[in-house]
């Protein structure tokens, strides 16, 4: 069984404002990345991850049929989210036995290249899935359990792009050129509208 979580805890500090309520095609950058994991039929469970003004996210998504966990220690980094939702996960659904991890600010990842990513792991039975976009692996990226132990020992600001580049040999990649879209200014925001 194959959980996604949702990484929606940051602080938008180079934003100003929190990007997860950013307006984009009529809903906010993260209704749309839980409309995508919800509508992508390969994920039986969807988390998502919240941290800093979730007093102002949460109402946004409340009524989303998915599960909403809060990280208190969101000022730590990514790595406490990953922690966290991991753990949940595995306390929510026992019998997970992969995780893809996403971020609500790539736009453009949609519910075919999330199939895209767990039929790569059927095809391939490699421990890590990872996305391709301007000659790097990133998220969305899929992981087997046997690397949640791994998943839960990140600290501060490391992410999942650590494991991908600790374990090479594990990866196989699922080309994704607008993954390199991702939204962190006002600038790539306007750019976004623009497209």
């Amino acid at each position: 069984m194959t959980g996604i979580i949702i990484l929606a805890a940051g602080s938008s500090s180079r934003f100003g404002s929190p990007k997860q309520n950013l307006i984009y095609q009529g809903k906010t950058l993260l209704q749309r990345a839980i409309q995508t994991a919800i509508t992508s039929a390969s994920c039986e469970s969807v988390l998502v991850v919240l941290g800093a003004n979730e007093d102002e996210i949460r109402p946004h998504i409340s009524d989303q049929q998915v599960n909403i966990v809060y990280n208190p220690q969101w000022q730590e980094g990514m790595a406490s989210s990953i922690r966290l939702g991991i753990s949940e996960l595995q306390r929510l659904e026992p019998l997970t036995t992969s995780v893809l991890l996403m971020l609500c600010d790539q736009p453009f990842v949609d519910p075919l290249l999330i199939y895209q990513l767990t039929e790569r792991k059927t095809e391939n039975d490699s421990g890590i899935v990872a996305c391709e976009y301007k000659s790097t692996f990133g998220v969305p990226a899929l992981f087997d359990e046997k690397y949640f132990p791994h998943l839960k020992s990140l600290t501060g600001n490391e992410g999942a792009k650590k494991l991908i580049n600790s374990y090479p040999e594990d990866v196989v990649s699922v080309p994704f050129a607008l993954g390199a879209i991702d939204i962190d200014t006002i600038e790539d925001y306007e750019r976004l509208n623009n497209r």
